[in-house]
């Protein structure tokens, strides 16, 4: 996925002499969007290997800024978040129960050592490399691959500690454009976003998570000017 994000930029300054009447835009979106997503943590004891799976639906707002080349009714573009969008504290207690405790006398509470598992999640640097095209006078198409830092905050009762990584998606979009003055514009923009599987294992290799993928709809407003 990075070498696709990596060809589509070559791509978008490559082509950019490519047309005499080729323009560039620049603008600000808003977005408001609803994640959905399915995570599993494993938890590896002494006698007793225990999973919890659980599913949440997130809503997120953010704001982000857009670069695009335009090749006549093609145009290209890199769009970037700054701000950081979160989970919400997911808390677990796991009972692990001593070398020589067996699964009755666990599951009656002998010789049992009960740790407390806090997970955050946090999503940084979310990038989308995309292409579009016009379809009608002011309606589009667009489709793009994104990546984004996957940042972990966690206390486990362990004491070990999750690494960070990231995650790649596609994205695929219809929107409208309509002409301000001064060479303004402005969009109402409706997307599908898709990320692939990843999974995070802890410090001691005790400790595991896997997010079964996210994927969401959003949508965006934007407001640019043409050069």
């Amino acid at each position: 996925m990075k070498k696709t994000l990596i060809g589509l930029i070559f791509a978008m300054f490559s082509f950019g002499s490519a047309s005499a009447d080729a323009g560039v835009n620049i603008g600000v979106s808003g977005a408001g969007a609803i994640f959905g997503a399915t995570a599993t943590e494993t938890d590896v004891g002494t006698t007793v290997t225990e999973k919890n799976t659980e599913s949440e639906i997130m809503g997120a707002g953010y704001i982000s800024v857009f670069v695009e080349k335009e090749l006549g009714p093609v145009f290209i573009g890199i769009d970037y978040v700054g701000s950081t969008l979160e989970t919400e504290e997911a808390q677990r207690n796991v009972r692990d129960c001593g070398a020589k405790a067996d699964s009755d006398s666990c599951g009656t509470g002998k010789g049992q050592n009960d740790k407390i598992n806090k997970v955050k999640v946090e999503f940084e640097d979310l990038t989308s490399i995309y292409a579009g095209v016009t379809l009608f006078e002011n309606f589009y198409a667009k489709f793009g691959a994104m990546t984004v830092d996957v940042v972990t905050k966690e206390s486990l009762g362990t004491g070990s500690e999750y690494g960070n990584t990231s995650m790649d998606g596609v994205l695929i979009g219809v929107g409208g454009e309509a002409t301000l003055p001064n060479g303004m514009f402005i969009r109402g923009e409706a997307n599908y976003l898709e990320f692939d599987a990843v999974e995070l294992i802890a410090s001691n290799a005790d400790n595991k998570v896997r997010i079964d993928g996210i994927d969401g709809v959003a949508a965006k407003i934007s407001v640019g000017a043409n050069f």
